[in-house]
């Protein structure tokens, strides 16, 4: 059974920074990628970072600049540095993470609220 959950979420103000954390069980050659998402009510979830097995990163460009997606080296774990917040920002953040073998596939977690008001 494949899990994911993500931690961090909260209250800031414009300007302001929180890191989100994401972990996913099973071992660390089980998941190629991880990435983090975000959705608002009424819209599609979108992209926000996703790194590779390999080091490759890609980022939304809202957020190119003021966030860091990062990787644990040996587990799977996964973070997201969020720098100089918006309240554009605001959102459901979503961590997924994509497996091969045996639960093959991209999982999600239950998401975590991330709220950018004064």
């Amino acid at each position: 059974q494949v899990q994911v959950v993500e931690s961090g979420g909260g209250l800031v103000q414009p300007g302001g920074s929180l890191r989100l954390s994401c972990v996913a069980t099973g071992s660390v050659f089980s998941v190629k990628s991880m990435g983090w998402y975000r959705q608002v009510p009424g819209k599609q979830r979108e992209l926000v970072a996703v790194i590779h097995t390999g080091g490759g990163i890609e980022y939304a460009d809202a957020v190119k600049g003021r966030f860091t997606i990062s990787r644990h080296p040996t587990l799977n774990s996964a973070y997201l540095q969020m720098n100089d917040l918006i309240p554009e920002d605001t959102a459901v953040y979503f961590c997924a993470a994509e497996y091969v073998g045996a639960f093959r596939g991209t999982h999600w977690g239950q998401g975590t609220q991330v709220t950018v008001s004064s």
